[in-house]
């Protein structure tokens, strides 16, 4: 009985260990892109309490106030711009904070749509082939000729700038890559013996598709995904910039560089720290979704 209770108590400690074991084989660049996403999440939750003031109040009279390093003297009851304010007077900082939920909540969204879409028509397209597979192509291929600039253009000046239609605008545009690679997954899996085991003992399609086929096409979906949130962030700070997407007074780090382009000689931290910010967290994602591709893809292995 003590021998028994002594190897129960040992499971966890060797659990552990693996664990340890396991983070330790993470290389040390893509453990501080982690901690740049981590942070990101931790900035956008806290927002309302860690931002020193309100992102959208203004005040002219410290407007392009420089950061407070740069500031010779500061006057008793001047406020404080950490990195300094914009043209009318708001503390970049705190839009900074705030504008992260924009790019998490529209990144995240976005990549939700486009991977639940695009993993839909893919299967079907891979699994039923012929009329529905050359029609779903073909819808792809038309997509990906049409540039994406018009597009959102075309269908905001319709339906009018909104952070709905933003979303589904940006996670419309993403469903042809997991499109094809659900496709291209289920061709080679559909014809393997489990699935024609399933068939045989008189599973249904949905079965097939959903039980069989899709858990086995995960993995290249999930890098897809992981490299698919750089993107729609990047989108969506791009169509900010153009002045298409996220409306003011709303912060958004696009809407930011926007605004600072005018002001690149005599106020630079309007756009420099948000682009310093948007740059630090695209470079983190696609870093970890390139280490996810290596590891989650068998072939990519060196040894």
């Amino acid at each position: 009985m003590e021998a028994a209770a002594g190897r129960l108590q040992a499971k966890p400690k060797k659990s552990r260990n693996k664990t340890l074991q396991q983070v330790r084989k993470i290389p040390m660049p893509i453990l501080v892109c982690v901690l740049v996403i981590v942070g990101l999440f931790l900035m956008a939750l806290l927002a309302d309490y860690i931002s020193p003031m309100d992102p959208l109040k203004q005040s002219l009279r410290y407007r392009l106030a420089p950061p407070y390093w740069m500031t010779e003297e500061l006057a008793k009851n001047r406020p404080l711009f950490a990195l300094g304010s914009d043209q009318l007077g708001r503390d970049i900082l705190s839009r900074i904070i705030h504008a992260s939920r924009v790019s998490l909540i529209v990144g995240f969204a976005a990549v939700g749509i486009g991977g639940v879409v695009g993993t839909l028509l893919g299967l079907l397209a891979g699994y039923f082939g012929r009329y529905v597979e050359e029609v779903i192509m073909m819808v792809a291929d038309t997509q990906l000729a049409f540039p994406f600039i018009l597009l959102a253009i075309a269908v905001i000046a319709v339906v009018g700038p909104s952070f709905e239609n933003l979303v589904v605008l940006i996670g419309i545009s993403g469903w042809v890559t997991y499109a094809r690679i659900a496709r291209a997954q289920v061709l080679s899996l559909k014809e393997k013996e489990f699935v024609e085991a399933t068939r045989s003992l008189g599973g249904n399609h949905l079965r097939i598709i959903f039980r069989n086929i899709l858990p086995n096409i995960l993995s290249p979906l999930i890098v897809v995904a992981t490299l698919d949130l750089a993107r729609t962030i990047i989108l969506e700070s791009t169509l900010s910039f153009l002045g298409l997407g996220i409306q003011p007074p709303t912060p958004s780090w696009g809407g930011m560089l926007g605004e600072g382009r005018q002001y690149l000689h005599s106020a630079w931290w309007i756009a420099i720290f948000p682009g310093m910010f948007l740059m630090a967290v695209t470079l983190s994602v696609s870093r970890i979704g390139d280490w996810l591709r290596d590891v989650l893809d068998p072939t990519l292995r060196t040894g």
